[in-house]
């Protein structure tokens, strides 16, 4: 497939500089993530009609325009991380300081590439990977690098807005927040819809701000990948069918159709991954904690308050023992992420930090799911039409992975598998995994 080009880079500020520096601590949900990778999301969309009438009015110039108006909203994506090494010289500190810096914005082109070669391949081709700036790098790295960066890729037929965001700064509410926002200012409007909200609850206890322990901040370096990236499209009514199929087999009425979903994902990714059944797996998907606090954070909390859901069990059982008993203890891990436990966790973390690790051991029993089919892609119109399609960059994908999206039409959602090329097809050709999806 065709390469990709560098046209310019450019650093984008706030149309409207905050002539003072704030300060934004970090809580332990943020202080979690120094060593994994960015948020890394991205639209494609087809050329806009008829094209833009002069060089001053391109849609590079409006969307580098547009991004410094946004910015203003959002602050805090053009600063950088800052740290402080404490007097004990063995631990450092995180916050993030609103200096202005600004916002990588990379012109790019891959005129080789169509919107077909990205929507019709079986596997998501790897040059898409390229549309992502700040490819490889790690959010600690927040200190010299940008908290955001953008990449606007010229396609034969259309274009790719790749946008990675340092995940010590966003999860995916927060993210895609601040992608709702820009399309928001891009289409005209003046303010946008929903204002994040910065300010950082529980941050006056003496544990801030929080000591990592240097020691702590040392990570494995990163390997090369076998695996391939597949999507699978699950249709509102057949979620509904999973969903209707997993409370049946466990007499309840409490499962969620998001729940029955991931767990037809697990137990279809184990399956055909055909491990020992007395072999263990695992599976880790994250939990979002806004509603889960007494008081409630406030939706638009510009933040990362996620901790990391996992369920553990014999190969065996999870396959033996059906969708609904998978989907149930899915259920039951969730409703542990309590007002008490979140608590629990803040004082705990705060006296003990434990980062994420960079990397994780790749073990053929786990699975790491992603994202959430909640959040707004689709409603991102910059002025020319809503995206076509969604895809990620190469962030975070060390092992078996599933990243979940919300499909083009009303309640349906896609799945994007990042597996073992053999696992890949030996789904496709898997009866019991295919019924749930369409082609």
């Amino acid at each position: 497939m065709a390469e990709i080009s560098i046209i310019s880079t450019a650093t984008v500020g706030p149309a409207t500089p905050n002539q003072s520096s704030n300060r934004i601590e970090l809580t332990p949900w943020e202080l979690q993530f120094p060593l994994v990778g960015p948020v890394q999301k991205g639209l494609l969309f087809l050329h806009p009609t008829p094209p833009s009438p002069s060089p001053d009015h391109t849609i590079i110039h409006h969307l580098k325009t547009s991004l410094s108006r946004t910015l203003d909203f959002f602050y805090p994506l053009a600063g950088r991380l800052c740290t402080t090494l404490n007097n004990d010289h063995d631990t450092i500190s995180f916050f993030i300081d609103c200096n202005g810096a600004g916002a990588q914005f990379i012109h790019a082109a891959a005129r080789g590439v169509t919107a077909t070669d990205i929507l019709e391949s079986d596997s998501v081709p790897r040059i898409v990977y390229s549309f992502f700036p700040l490819d490889g790098t790690q959010n600690r790295n927040g200190v010299s690098e940008p908290l955001l960066a953008v990449q606007v890729t010229e396609l034969a037929d259309g274009i790719f807005i790749g946008c990675t965001i340092n995940h010590m700064i966003v999860d995916g509410a927060s993210f895609w927040h601040f992608f709702n926002s820009w399309s928001d200012i891009s289409r005209g409007s003046t303010e946008i819809t929903v204002f994040p909200v910065f300010d950082r609850p529980f941050i006056d206890s003496p544990d801030h701000p929080i000591r990592i322990p240097r020691s702590l901040l040392v990570s494995a370096t990163r390997r090369s990948s076998p695996f391939q990236e597949r999507f699978f499209h699950f249709t509102k009514e057949k979620i509904a069918a999973l969903k209707a199929r997993a409370n049946t087999e466990m007499a309840t009425n409490k499962i969620s159709s998001l729940q029955a979903l991931m767990a037809h994902m697990w137990r279809s990714v184990i399956r055909n991954t055909r491990l020992p059944e007395d072999e263990e797996t695992m599976y880790r998907f994250p939990v979002g904690m806004r509603p889960r606090l007494r008081p409630p954070l406030a939706p638009e909390y510009f933040g990362a308050p996620v901790r990391l859901g996992i369920v553990r069990m014999k190969v065996w059982e999870l396959l033996k023992l059906g969708i609904g008993h998978a989907a149930w203890e899915l259920n039951k891990v969730i409703s542990t992420f309590t007002e008490a436990e979140a608590a629990n966790f803040r004082e705990s973390w705060g006296k003990n930090p434990n980062p994420f690790p960079g990397t994780s051991k790749r073990t053929s029993g786990n699975l790491l799911a992603s994202s959430s089919p909640r959040f707004n892609v689709y409603g991102n119109d910059f002025g020319w039409g809503r995206p076509v399609a969604v895809r990620s960059g190469s962030g975070n994908k060390t092992g078996a992975k599933t990243t979940l999206f919300p499909g083009a039409e009303e309640g349906s959602i896609d799945v994007e598998a990042f597996l073992m090329p053999e696992t890949l097809q030996s789904m496709v050709e898997d009866e019991e995994f295919m019924e749930a999806v369409t082609i």
